[in-house]
């Protein structure tokens, strides 16, 4: 799972909120799906470019992620490295477009785990509030002892309501 960050989980909650506000979702571009919601948030490249990016090459993001080459200089893969930057890992974007990290999912309540759709907002909604309180839970307990008073498990539902 990505490295747990101040940084990473700003971006998830930002993500969280433009998509409550509205923001384009659309599972089958490039820029406006669950990566690509996220990714726009990450490195500010609009929905646009990153779809454009996106199809100077074949694929959906799982093949992006698999064909990766930091060396190779197209758009695509200069956006892929900012993103493992951040401390993701290409596994976590690859279960992000198919709402399907096993980690995440078992903090998911049974009756909507088993109904989870990948391209329903509301779905990936569920999912990154659930990942972000993962991580947020992960960065706690390993900061001073001085924070270590945060309560070990912050996963509820007053919290994955935000």
């Amino acid at each position: 799972m990505a490295t747990a960050n101040p940084n990473l989980i700003l971006a998830l909650r930002k993500t969280i909120t433009k998509l409550k506000e509205g923001a384009p979702y659309q599972w089958g571009h490039m820029g406006a799906c669950n990566c690509g919601n996220l990714a726009q948030e990450i490195t500010r490249i609009t929905k646009g470019d990153i779809h454009r990016f996106a199809m100077q090459r074949s694929g959906d993001w799982s093949e992006q992620l698999n064909d990766y080459c930091p060396g190779s200089g197209l758009p695509m893969d200069l956006m892929i490295s900012e993103l493992l930057e951040i401390g993701l890992e290409r596994a976590d974007l690859i279960h992000l477009e198919r709402l399907s990290d096993p980690e995440i999912l078992e903090h998911i309540p049974f009756e909507q785990r088993k109904n989870l759709a990948k391209n329903r907002k509301e779905d990936l909604l569920l999912y990154l509030k659930t990942w972000v309180a993962l991580l947020e839970n992960q960065w706690a307990a390993a900061q001073p002892h001085t924070l270590k008073s945060v309560p070990e498990k912050l996963i509820s539902e007053e919290l994955l309501s935000y």
